[in-house]
This record gives structure tokens, sequence and C-alpha cells, in this order.
């Protein structure tokens, strides 16, 4: 081989070397974890997620950690802003599964409607403009950028809120999920928030 072959050749190597990474990053997509945490070791987490599998999650410097409660839907009021898990109904409106009440500094997170993690399900986080009995529940006019939504909160669905927390919740034994898990080259994840369920509750 002609030392022009092999420098080239060297070339071509190290470029795909540098661009591995790189192409990682672009190909990588967030997933969600649900899960238990087993130890905790310093900003890292090893959770054993409810498909069996153990994971490793690092937490960013600034990770955001909020606790999840019970609450009731008085505590739903105009002018809270909230995540409503739903199936759509024929009339257009919303059959509420679960909604959570945002912490005031979550306001305007994940703001609009579209598909839930559930199939056929929908999720939308939006402001309440009102509040009316119905006979089939509790009827919650919502409104987000560029729509509003008629959410049916029937007498079964959960209602939970936020509420924030610090790393001090996350040890051994916590019931915890991660919306947004990017995962790493090395296997591992890292993630820049966490809720962790209070009081039995899987958040």
């Amino acid at each position: 081989m002609s030392s022009t072959i092999f420098r080239n050749a060297a070339a071509a190597i190290l470029a795909a070397l540098l661009a591995a990474p790189s192409a990682w990053a672009q190909q990588a997509k967030p997933v969600r974890v649900t899960g238990t945490v087993v130890s905790v070791d310093g900003a890292v987490l090893t959770v054993k997620a409810k498909d069996g599998a153990t994971l490793k999650i690092k937490l960013k410097d600034n990770a955001g950690v909020f606790g999840v409660t019970k609450a009731t839907l008085a505590d739903v009021k105009p002018g809270s802003f909230i995540g409503v898990g739903a199936m759509p109904q024929p009339d257009g409106s919303q059959r509420a599964i679960r909604v959570t009440i945002f912490a005031e500094t979550q306001r305007g997170t994940g703001e609009g409607h579209r598909p839930w993690d559930r199939p056929g399900s929908t999720m939308t986080n939006a402001t309440v403009g009102e509040t009316v009995k119905s006979v089939d529940g509790q009827v919650l006019m919502v409104k987000y950028k560029g729509g509003e939504k008629k959410i049916v909160v029937p007498p079964e669905a959960a209602i939970l809120a936020y509420v924030i927390s610090d790393k001090s919740e996350l040890k051994p034994g916590a019931t915890i999920r991660i919306q947004r898990a990017m995962p790493r080259a090395d296997g591992t994840f890292e993630a820049d928030r966490v809720n962790v369920g209070r009081g039995g509750v899987t958040p």
C-alpha cells in the first residue's frame, strides 16, 4: 500500500470516529422511565424500571425534582395550569383519566394538545378557564396557545399535584418517573427532571 493510500485510509477512519458521537446525538431520542430507585451514587441513580430493566440515570447539575401527591377536584381552580391525560369522546370533549396540577414554577410546561402514552389517548397541558358541574362529573374548559378543550372529569379520574422538591427525596425505594431520559452512547441515560411519588402515588 502506498503512503498516499495509507494516509487517505487513516484520514477516513479518523473522520468516521469523530463523526460517531455527532451521529449518535442526532439519532438518540428521549424515553420515558417509570420505576423504583435501587441506589444513589452522587448524581447517578440506579433504577429498576417497571419492565424489569435496570437503568443508570445521571442527573444534570440543575435537574429539577418534583413530588407528586394526591389532590382533589377542589384544588383545580380557574387559572390553574394542569395536565390532563384523557380519552377523546364522540362529541369532541376529552374524558379525563388523570388530572395533574402543575406547580406555579412549571406554568407553561409542555403547553398544548397531543397524543398521550396510552393507545388512542391524549394529553392536554393548559390553563383552566372555568369549571362547571355536570351529570357526568366536573367539566373544565381549558385554554392553550392555539386552542381550547372541554374536559369531563368523572369521579374515578385520578387527581394529582406537583410539589417542588429536591434531590434529597431521591433515595432507595422511591417511585419515580422521568418524562425525557436521554440515551447516552455508553448505555446510560441523562435527565434534567425527576418526578417522585409520595404517599403511594405512582407519578
